[in-house]
């Protein structure tokens, strides 16, 4: 595996048997048949309960049976899914850092209880919804509506009287390109309290089988084939007070959930590249043409020293990003400057190791060209690559010019 600058020679030992474990998870388990589910834009749902049996979901949590390892383990982690396939690490990302997490740090006690064992497992699945058909790269725009109401019993909906439940929500609006949400048990969906003052962004557990809910699957993607995304459809959805999460209002409830999520990107787009890179490399050594291996050649030399030292770069930038959030020093600006950077350098390499395969890079057989489509998915979400450059932009100038 690339290492050029010998930087897993400084892994603690937790950290070998996490990258060691993960390694041969996706070996045996993913690369087989990753083409195949690729090709036939289907996700490998019985990889769901492994990769829950393994640890894979929120490591970072302490308690609630989840193994509480550190952030560079996490980024590890996710750096060995992605070598397998974005839609693996994005299942696994979604699930810890877009579910988990909230509920973790802004959850109720009986929230925690209830849904981290069970996500921890991969007996249930997770989904998060925030980006709307009106509303992805301003999510701070949303539609999406809830609205407090005293609760109907039962008996009450059955048109006779009855003491009421309790206060809950209403829920009201849609969400898009929503990954997991069809197969989720729940949904976090964060919407607009216009019972409130100033109608605050609320965080709310929706579970994806209550009466108004839909999550209908998008289909003819191009890519993120191996990968199961859809949307959440809220019509009149009533949701018990006790299902919203207590510990966060406003916009830094969601958006800090995707700097959790980005930091594992960042990580995570250096393994599809690395698995680029490799596979180029072999093929090179492998390859015959005018006598000899086509890795002889100076011009293929040049691609594979590049795309060596562009993802060196990314390690680099990834283990510096570890650094600071083991620390408490992580910023969001940071994350973004990471995750502009390395996804823009896996396409890149991907691009490239697919042009040395020639026409047998573009079948499943190799994974390069796979890789490459998924990461113009990776390129546009959790923050496109533009919206990156004006956070980046709006730190370093202070004038923020997308206000």
């Amino acid at each position: 595996m690339l290492d050029y600058l010998g930087l897993e020679a400084d892994l603690t030992t937790e950290e070998r048997m996490i990258r060691d474990e993960a390694r041969r998870f996706v070996d045996e388990e993913v690369k087989p048949d990753v083409g195949d589910h690729f090709e036939a834009g289907t996700f490998p749902m019985d990889l769901i309960p492994k990769m829950g049996e393994l640890g894979f979901y929120a490591p970072t949590i302490d308690g609630y049976g989840l193994p509480g390892v550190g952030d560079r383990a996490y980024g590890i982690l996710m750096q060995e899914l992605e070598a397998g396939d974005s839609g693996l690490r994005s299942m696994a990302s979604v699930q810890g850092a877009l579910v988990m997490y909230p509920i973790h740090a802004f959850g109720s006690e009986e929230q925690k209880e209830r849904w981290l064992p069970a996500l921890g497992t991969g007996e249930a699945v997770g989904c998060f919804g925030l980006t709307e058909p009106e509303h992805g790269s301003n999510p701070s725009g949303m539609q999406t509506r809830a609205e407090k109401s005293e609760a109907q019993s039962a008996s009450e909906r059955s048109g006779t009287a009855a003491e009421k439940d309790g206060d809950e929500y209403v829920l009201n609006g849609s969400k898009t390109w929503i990954t997991n949400s069809p197969i989720a048990d729940v949904a976090l969906v964060w919407a607009r309290d216009i019972s409130a003052e100033e109608s605050p962004v609320r965080g709310f557990l929706v579970e994806t089988d209550r009466d108004g809910v839909t999550t209908d699957e998008i289909h003819d993607k191009l890519s993120m084939r191996a990968s199961i995304t859809g949307g959440i459809g809220l019509d009149d959805v009533r949701v018990p007070e006790a299902d919203v999460l207590p510990g966060v209002e406003g916009m830094k409830g969601p958006l800090s959930c995707l700097t959790q999520a980005r930091y594992g990107i960042s990580w995570g787009v250096v393994g599809a590249a690395r698995d680029a890179f490799e596979t180029a490399l072999s093929y090179a050594k492998e390859r015959d043409q005018f006598g000899g291996p086509i890795a002889r050649f100076q011009l293929q030399q040049d691609k594979l020293a590049e795309m060596a030292t562009k993802i060196t770069n990314g390690q680099l930038m990834a283990y510096r990003l570890a650094e600071l959030k083991e620390r408490g020093e992580l910023r969001n600006q940071q994350v973004s400057m990471a995750k502009r950077h390395n996804v823009r350098m896996a396409r890149q390499v991907s691009r490239t190791a697919r042009e040395m395969l020639g026409g047998n890079g573009i079948t499943t057989d190799y994974s390069p060209m796979r890789h490459l489509a998924n990461m113009e998915t990776v390129y546009t979400y959790e923050g496109t690559h533009d919206i990156h450059t004006l956070v980046l932009g709006a730190d370093l100038t202070g004038i923020a010019a997308f206000e």
